[in-house]
């Protein structure tokens, strides 16, 4: 190993444990003391290895170091500083682990890539089909059952296999049930659309109206939030976009640079559930909420993504952490209340402001007016002035 790659490694291990110390500082949180550990860890094997920095940071070398090492952890520091590195500029591409896919039978592939290019599922989306199909499959061979040979007693008994919540045995019964429409329309290998047939146990009087905030609820949730922290920053701006423009967790962990225009005041949802686009008045709070976290509190990061996670290297922010984010605003408020509550909120505000049901179907993003009705069955506002004369 030449002098000069010494000494190249040597000042981004240091670079990176002061920028990483910074950030730790700030959160206030101890530096990683084992993170720092591995990092020196590996600059001594690279020195008595004698690696060239072209070869720093590639699989091979980080397996030899893995090996060399003996811990198994050992390679996720030396992953986040190539993406350090990477991110700064000083080398062309990070180190990247693909985790290998779990093996499918060839129709089951088919009907992942169909999901993929015809329906344009996202990546998270495809990630729980496959593994809904992993498990399928495993059960179809345990019982030695072929695909044109499956019934409804299998299938039930398959999904009351899963040991999950009611919430999660519905999205998988609602995946199970798109390949079962694929293996009989697309492929013709079953005999019968069985996923009609797929339903949970009946539930009887479980219609209820939707969830919402009343007036002064609203204004204890924004009375609560607080912008001491860059979270905070960012939950603030989340909960300005979910409660002024109805916004779906999804939608707003898409939304990126590209979307907005702050000097029209619009956003763009050009990736909206049930493929309705549409582009969306931004209020003045929303805007400045927005500008407040990308100037303070934004990770800097190429990223377009507007909502970036706050530990390197800085990935786009999941829907689950937005709802995340959202909650935890509701219970430092005090509310029993969930996120989408804000949504409900957006849904009731339109009806009470006179806009046709269409059109709030429009502005929700649903595909069925259905959908929208769920939203409303209750205008309880109306119903409290005619019944009871009380004001919310």
């Amino acid at each position: 190993m030449a002098d000069k790659d010494s000494k190249m490694l040597t000042e981004a291990i240091q670079g990176y444990l002061d920028w990483i110390e910074s950030i730790e500082k700030h959160r206030g949180k101890p530096t990683n003391l084992r993170h720092r550990q591995r990092l020196i860890d590996f600059l001594i094997f690279a020195i008595s290895k004698e690696v060239a920095w072209e070869e720093m940071f590639t699989l091979d070398t980080l397996e030899a170091f893995r090996t060399y090492s003996g811990f198994k952890s050992a390679p996720r520091a030396i992953i986040n500083l190539s993406q350090y590195l990477f991110t700064h500029g000083i080398i062309d591409q990070p180190i990247k682990i693909l985790k290998p896919k779990a093996p499918l039978p060839g129709i089951y592939e088919q009907y992942l890539l169909y999901q993929e290019q015809g329906s344009k599922a996202s990546s998270h989306y495809l990630r729980n089909v496959r593994r809904l199909m992993v498990r399928f499959h495993r059960y179809l061979e345990k019982e030695s059952i072929t695909l044109c040979n499956i019934s409804i007693d299998h299938l039930d008994a398959f999904m009351a296999a899963f040991k999950v919540t009611d919430v999660s045995r519905r999205v998988y019964r609602h995946f199970l049930r798109g390949f079962l429409k694929y293996l009989y329309y697309e492929k013709g290998i079953l005999k019968k659309d069985y996923a009609p047939l797929l339903v949970g146990p009946r539930l009887f009087d479980q219609q209820k109206p939707p969830k919402f905030l009343r007036p002064k609820e609203v204004e204890k949730l924004f009375s609560s939030l607080t912008l001491s922290t860059p979270a905070d920053i960012r939950t603030y701006a989340m909960v300005h976009l979910a409660y002024s423009l109805g916004l779906r967790p999804v939608e707003i962990s898409k939304i990126t640079f590209d979307d907005i225009s702050f000097n029209k005041r619009e956003l763009a949802l050009p990736d909206r559930k049930a493929h309705n686009p549409i582009i969306l008045p931004l209020p003045d709070r929303t805007i400045k909420a927005l500008a407040a976290y990308v100037i303070k509190a934004r990770p800097k990061s190429p990223d377009r993504h507007i909502f970036l996670k706050y530990f390197f290297p800085y990935r786009p922010a999941s829907a689950n952490m937005v709802t995340q984010s959202l909650s935890r605003a509701m219970k430092q408020a005090g509310l029993p209340a969930s996120g989408y509550w804000l949504r409900h909120t957006y849904a009731q505000q339109l009806l009470q402001m006179g806009h046709p049901i269409r059109e709030i179907k429009e502005m929700l993003g649903h595909d069925s007016i259905d959908s929208t009705r769920r939203y409303l069955s209750i205008n309880t506002e109306m119903m409290r002035k005619v019944l009871f004369d009380e004001e919310l």
